[in-house]
């Protein structure tokens, strides 16, 4: 097994330039997150503007693991969703 090739990229994070090597394959999903990332410090910093830089990014850290956690969430009732679907159709069959 080989192992992937890597990219060095650059990513602004607010007055930050984070240098990384990732995974050619993964590239366009790290220039998403810095993007979403940003979105969010923004938001923070125009809500909260007397805060510090420093609080501002716990915000943000706050926020983006909340999201990551409710993704999560919702996959693990994917399965669930689709059962209860599968359910509902079995019932309506019988009903009619």
């Amino acid at each position: 097994m080989t192992e992937e090739r890597k990219q060095h990229i650059t990513l602004q994070l607010d007055a930050h330039n984070i240098s990384l090597n990732v995974p050619m394959s993964k590239e366009h999903l790290y220039r998403k997150a810095a993007e979403k990332i940003n979105q969010r410090y923004k938001y923070y910093q125009r809500i909260a503007p007397n805060r510090s830089a420093e609080q501002i990014w716990v915000y943000v850290a706050l926020d983006m693991a909340v999201n990551l956690c409710a993704g999560e969430y919702a996959n693990r009732l994917q399965p669930i969703d689709e059962k209860i679907q599968e359910l509902n159709q079995i019932i309506l069959q019988h009903i009619k």
